[in-house]
């Protein structure tokens, strides 16, 4: 009698784990495969200058990123105006727009799609422009560095 229980008992452990096992694989396979949200696709919930953005991140980032983020931590659509003052290309050779006045003490760093390559050749510095994209990271002051960060947008275009 205890053989059969015994039994009985390792195979419904057997079960109920490989279940388990085949539920937490098949939620991490969907979650995967999650299409990514088309920033492009959707529409701007926020049309911002440059130096405004970083001003509210410096003066205060928490209520920042009360305003900007929502509560998964996922940006608000933006379009940030502002003067070009750098041009360079990122690690994975994606095109990165610097927008900042001189006398600013940080900007905003916009790091380009692959599609927008092209567009970004036609840009010079001094140019005002438009740029659409979510915010990754707020303007802060790095101590150790002694020096003040750029707010980083990412998946950007060229609006205006």
């Amino acid at each position: 009698m205890n053989k059969t229980n015994s039994k009985k008992k390792r195979r419904v452990t057997f079960w109920g784990i490989t279940s388990m096992v085949i539920l937490a694989v098949t939620y991490g396979i969907i979650m995967y495969n999650m299409p990514h949200r088309d920033v492009q696709a959707t529409a701007t919930d926020q049309q911002i200058d440059a130096q405004t953005l970083v001003n509210e991140y410096l003066s205060n980032p928490t209520k920042a990123n009360q305003k900007y983020l929502d509560e998964e931590g996922e940006s608000t659509i933006f379009e940030v105006t502002g003067k070009i003052s750098g041009i360079s290309e990122d690690f994975d050779g994606l095109p990165v727009v610097l927008l900042k006045e001189k006398k600013d003490k940080a900007g905003v760093s916009c790091t380009f799609l692959k599609e927008v390559k092209p567009q970004i050749k036609s840009l010079k510095l001094g140019q005002k422009v438009t740029v659409k994209g979510v915010i990754r990271a707020g303007a802060s002051y790095d101590a150790d560095l002694e020096m003040y960060e750029h707010v980083i947008i990412e998946k950007c275009n060229v609006i205006k």
